[in-house]
């Protein structure tokens, strides 16, 4: 062959090789999510990084700048947060804060977990079906709520405003309001209370993973551990403890992170004794339109949850599946209990009780107060749920389901967890798609790691970000593409499908995992190309897993506070805001009133998809 005919057939080669990687779907699907995950996830944080170094112009007089120097290249606010006499007060002692309790949480939610998922998975417990739906509740219940509930029981009435329901018992018992305050202003707000209220919430990321990691372990591996004569104690740290470890280290991510960023909890149990965190400092900042230093805040919090993560990723290695544990085909034979057995199940039902249905009942009760603290039978009303609006009560704000306001939130509400359920779950979907059939490849990688990045952006600094980015037109060479978006709901939509990516992602890996890659490749040989693949084979046997997807991002969304309490406006109120305004207004037994309709929104819809759709959560975080 001449010299020139082997050019032309390498050329040609070339073009074929480019043409069929351009022309097939899944290499546009993946190139066009990189394309969008870059602009929705890298490029805002990228933005918030380089807001840190600019100078505004309130800060001119404080800099000693001029007009000219605004926006121009500064590093006031990192010396003002690390090298200034307001640091410890504004950063050092927040930080501080917040990785006690931090790693509190994490430590007592990661103990509580794993014990409750070995009970329920390993176990021969009786009440299963019970404890199985109850463990999941606390997921469903906001923190925030909890601590409303807290409040009820503990608060004090003098740092409270009103006795809670065990400083009435007190008071009516004659112990003197000195002595209330002494025993129960420990417990009833700070460090303390703050570490038990969200390790009641966040111990269900532990179940959820590591009964998951439990379900797939096949028991004759314990069982040939008892036959050697092992002790159940010694099988438990020699055989089981290390097979669920990476499950467990996956959940201290998911809790410390989660831990260290939250804001409603520490504004309800730390505010009232000026308890701070990163987080309420990273509010009050922004609130304040100290958005450099709030960014410079949320920079920092990425950092630690970074660290973490690389500390997670040292300690378990590469490996983040549990193919290698046994096998679907495993079987799982319950350890008994012996006489534990009657002990155990008192435990777990007084738990139960005093953990999840007990702040609940409590919630109930306060919302039917008329005064707060005044436990007497003339003091009971359903004034602040249908009362038509009396001058004297709550400043003539008729109840909730006479109220404007609270109807409008409600809808809002149930069309942002619609909305962004749908929308969540498909994108949830396809990015596990991409995935799983490019795990262990560069481009699944690749969107596996830009997804995360929402994850690791505390919640309040993420929806601080999306205001400052979209308050603006997005334009390109002069061309809008996306107008200003403040005040909208497509602002909330926007906002929380990208925070709610990564645990939409999870549950989208977890379930395209489970389909084998054989039946697309034998519909591949008989010529379906990739949509029809898509619509004949993956869609209908992800079925199950979608529905479970969608239920995640439906109970994340429904009780959100903190992503959206920034970007909130009057027409977009939704339940938790509502509740959080409610609260701050002084108005408890109200804010109780919308946080019992939004539980029951959740626990409802979640029943129902659980009985006709066979929903699991914990599948869905399985990936």
């Amino acid at each position: 062959m001449k010299p020139l005919d082997q050019s032309y057939s390498k050329s040609r080669r070339f073009k074929n090789q480019v043409k069929a990687v351009v022309t097939n779907p899944y290499n546009v699907i993946v190139l066009v999510a990189i394309v969008l995950l870059t602009y929705l996830i890298v490029l805002p944080l990228v933005d918030m990084l380089s807001t840190t170094f600019q100078l505004a112009q309130r800060d001119l007089r404080a800099t000693g700048g001029t007009m000219a120097d605004v926006g121009k290249f500064t590093l006031y606010y990192w010396q003002r947060l690390l090298a200034s006499d307001l640091s410890w007060n504004l950063l050092f002692k927040p930080l501080l804060n917040s990785l006690t309790i931090g790693v509190g949480v994490s430590v007592c939610a990661i103990a509580l977990g794993s014990i409750l998922a070995w009970l329920m998975v390993r176990s021969d417990l009786p009440f299963k079906p019970f404890f199985s739906l109850a463990v999941i509740i606390p997921y469903m219940i906001p923190s925030w709520v909890k601590s409303q509930a807290w409040l009820s029981m503990f608060k004090t009435p003098r740092v409270g405003g009103a006795p809670g329901f065990i400083a009435a018992l007190m008071m009516n018992a004659g112990i003197s309001t000195e002595r209330i305050e002494a025993i129960l202003s420990p417990i009833a707000y700070g460090r303390l209370a703050i570490i038990i209220v969200l390790t009641l919430h966040y111990y269900a990321y532990t179940y959820l993973l590591v009964s998951a990691a439990l379900n797939s372990i096949n028991s004759e591996l314990e069982e040939m551990g008892e036959i050697q004569g092992a002790s159940k104690p010694l099988i438990l740290r020699k055989i089981t403890l290390p097979l669920v470890l990476p499950a467990m280290l996956s959940a201290v991510i998911l809790t410390f992170s989660k831990a260290i960023g939250t804001f409603g909890t520490i504004n309800y149990l730390g505010a009232p004794v000026s308890f701070r965190t990163l987080s309420s400092e990273l509010y009050s900042n922004s609130k304040s339109q100290n958005t450099q230093t709030a960014f410079a805040m949320a920079i920092l919090m990425i950092c630690i949850a970074s660290l973490s993560v690389f500390i997670n990723q040292r300690l378990i290695g590469a490996r983040k599946s549990y193919a290698t544990i046994g096998g679907k085909g495993g079987r799982s034979t319950p350890i008994g209990l012996g006489g534990w057995k009657p002990i155990v199940t008192i435990i777990l039902f007084i738990f139960f009780l005093v953990g999840i249905i007990m702040p609940v009942i409590i919630l109930i009760l306060e919302s039917c107060m008329l005064k707060e603290g005044t436990y007497s039978l003339s003091n009971f009303t359903l004034y602040y749920w249908i009362g038509e609006g009396d001058p004297n009560i709550m400043e003539g704000v008729p109840g909730i389901f006479k109220n404007n306001t609270f109807m409008m939130s409600l809808v809002n509400s149930l069309k942002l967890t619609l909305v962004n359920g749908v929308f969540g779950t498909i994108f949830g979907q396809m990015l596990g798609y991409i995935c799983a059939k490019g795990r262990g490849k560069l481009h699944g990688k690749l969107v596996e790691q830009l997804v995360f990045i929402p994850y690791l952006i505390p919640s309040v600094a993420f929806g601080g970000i999306y205001l400052s980015m979209f308050s603006e037109p997005q334009t390109l060479f002069g061309v809008t593409l996306i107008p200003a978006l403040y005040g909208t709901f497509a602002l909330l939509t926007l906002t929380s499908v990208v925070k709610h990516l990564p645990f939409a992602s999870r549950a989208g890996t977890s379930n395209m995992l489970q389909i084998s890659g054989e039946l697309e490749e034998a519909a591949t040989i008989e010529g379906a190309g990739f949509f029809k693949r898509f619509v004949k084979i993956v869609f209908p046997l992800s079925k199950g897993g979608f529905i479970s997807g969608f239920m995640l991002i439906f109970v994340s969304i429904m009780k959100e506070l903190d992503l959206i309490i920034l970007i909130m406006t009057p027409k977009t109120s939704t339940l938790p805001y509502l509740a959080f305004q409610y609260q701050n207004q002084n108005c408890p037994q109200a804010s109780n009133c919308v946080a019992i309709v939004m539980f029951s929104i959740v626990f409802l819809v979640y029943a129902l998809a659980n009985i006709f759709g066979d929903a699991d959560l914990a599948k869905s975080m399985a990936g």
